[in-house]
């Protein structure tokens, strides 16, 4: 294809035509590592793009400002990475992996996000200048892929919005946009950023939630820490249904076999329970009944195999009745658990026919 360029633009298309494939194994590198190192750390992100820029936009940034470029060298986007965080703490977190990964041409790197003034909004990213350093990969064959540069950004989702915006709308339309547009588009970007700071701030606070339950569950102080998902599933790692488990597993010498006790949440919840503490009176005030109920329900049985979740089951089977909630209330307990059915009613008159028998 011919192109509208000087001879010293058609000599850097050229080596860019001769290279292509090596820029293409460069992106493969990239893109897997960056992949892998965001695995291995545990990360999530919202997005991972590379690309290797097409011959004709190549040949079109020459056209306009080739002077600039002695060599094919000198262009440090014609491969091209982006990870987008969900996050604004992640970006940092991301640019110090990508360090370790890939080595970094300070001089050339730049972050946006300090680029602006304390009153102006608008584009914010992170943009590194790297190479593939030899430790990583290495070909002799193919020197130049540790020699030609690429481009990382890295920036949250809410920032590439913004971004994706401007430059549909502004920044290559060929068009001079008038102020008023572009002043609501920064209005805009400053929404944006209150959003990822605001974002960034909750999950901050959730996190320092979750420590300090732990902490209060580590240390037994139940009374304070509310019920809900996150300190429900705190609570069962310090198995407090182990010691009831146990003892009616010895009925017929079971093997205990684990279940999901978070699915009974909803139930404690409708039955008013609203700390850890109450699920703590719970297990020693019905373990007894809990356990002559285990009997009734087991013994002339030979199963041999017992659900984990039966003694959390029994416990409030126990409370229900001994609250006068009779069948009624065992029904709405186990709709709540697994699910409105028709066998719920035969299981919760079974349950409190097997109740009756015992001395509660």
């Amino acid at each position: 294809m011919n192109y509208n360029l000087d001879l010293h633009c058609q000599m850097i298309l050229e080596e860019y035509q001769e290279n292509y494939d090596s820029f293409l194994k460069m992106e493969e590198i990239v893109r897997n590592s960056l992949e892998q190192c965001i695995k291995d750390n545990g990360l999530y992100v919202n997005a991972i793009e590379t690309r290797v820029k097409k011959e004709k936009s190549l040949a079109g940034k020459l056209e306009l400002k080739g002077h600039k470029y002695a060599m094919l060298s000198d262009l440090t986007d014609i491969l091209g990475a982006r990870v987008i965080t969900f996050y604004t703490d992640e970006v940092d977190k991301i640019g110090a992996l990508i360090n370790k990964i890939f080595d970094i041409d300070w001089n050339e790197s730049v972050d946006k996000r300090k680029a602006l003034d304390l009153d102006q909004f608008g584009y914010m990213s992170l943009h590194y200048i790297c190479r593939i350093p030899k430790a990583l990969y290495e070909d002799p064959a193919h020197p130049e892929i540790n020699d030609y540069r690429f481009e990382i950004q890295m920036r949250t989702a809410l920032q590439h919005v913004w971004a994706t915006m401007y430059h549909d709308t502004g920044y290559k339309s060929g068009i001079e946009v008038p102020k008023e547009h572009l002043r609501n588009l920064n209005r805009i970007a400053g929404m944006l950023e209150l959003a990822d700071e605001q974002f960034s701030r909750i999950r901050m606070e959730i996190t320092d939630y979750r420590r300090s339950v732990q902490s209060l569950v580590a240390d037994g102080n139940f009374d304070e820490v509310p019920l809900d998902g996150d300190t429900f599933r705190s609570y069962l790692s310090l198995f407090p249904f182990k010691k009831l488990i146990d003892k009616i597993a010895t009925i017929n010498q079971a093997e205990i076999c684990e279940d999901n006790l978070i699915r009974y949440l909803g139930g404690l919840l409708k039955l008013n329970f609203k700390t850890l503490g109450d699920i703590e009176r719970l297990i020693k005030e019905n373990s007894d009944g809990a356990y002559k109920l285990a009997l009734t329900q087991l013994a002339g049985t030979d199963l041999d195999i017992v659900a984990l979740s039966l003694a959390l089951q029994n416990l409030c089977v126990i409370h229900i009745i001994r609250q006068g909630g009779g069948e009624m209330g065992l029904k709405f307990f186990y709709d709540t658990v697994f699910g409105e059915s028709e066998y719920n009613t035969q299981r919760a008159h079974r349950t409190f026919e097997q109740a009756e028998k015992i001395n509660l």
